[in-house]
């Protein structure tokens, strides 16, 4: 009996899982952060591009007043 204690006490006492949970919870944190970061500067270049095109159409296209 005394044998299984030592066992459980020292599977509750290691470390190595709490590691790997550690690693994994700072993994998806630096997803998210990428993910965020992706979406906002995507959309500021879609707006840059689109108004670079934008002028570079009305270039094409001028209308005489």
């Amino acid at each position: 009996m005394l044998n299984l204690y030592v066992k459980v006490r020292t599977w509750m006492d290691s470390d190595e899982g709490a590691t790997a949970l550690e690693y994994g919870i700072l993994v998806a944190l630096i997803a998210l952060v990428i993910i965020v970061g992706v979406g906002l500067f995507g959309g500021a270049l879609n707006t840059f591009f689109g108004g670079i095109a934008g002028q570079v159409n009305g270039m094409n296209n001028p209308t005489t007043p």
